[in-house]
């Protein structure tokens, strides 16, 4: 959830002829993330379950791109994106040692 406040709260500083655009598509990514974790937890089985951490790491994936490409742009510094860059390498580990531990348990 973290990420997808900071992902917010720079985005909201990106040009206005991107409201509708990057902005918005960097948003929904971030959104994506915690989404897909929550509706996989509550699934039937762990194989859906699996299913829906694989999506949040590629929604991660995503995100990560989208911010690069924010950066090389210069909606916002190197120095922002890097806290952000660590946070989702962070969530990034523990998401591959979440996925690694229920498929260990199968």
């Amino acid at each position: 959830m973290d990420l997808v406040q900071g992902i917010y709260r720079l985005s909201s500083g990106f040009p206005a002829e991107e409201m509708y655009g990057f902005r918005s598509q960097i948003r929904r990514a971030s959104v994506s993330i915690p989404s897909n974790i929550a509706e996989g937890h509550t699934r039937a089985s762990t194989k859906e379950y699996l299913n829906h951490l694989s999506m949040a790491q590629a929604s991660l994936a995503e995100v990560e791109t989208q911010l690069e490409i924010a950066i090389r742009l210069e909606y916002l510094s190197t120095e922002k994106g890097r806290v952000l860059f660590d946070a989702m390498h962070k969530l990034g580990k523990q998401l591959y040692a979440l996925r690694n531990a229920l498929e260990n348990r199968t």
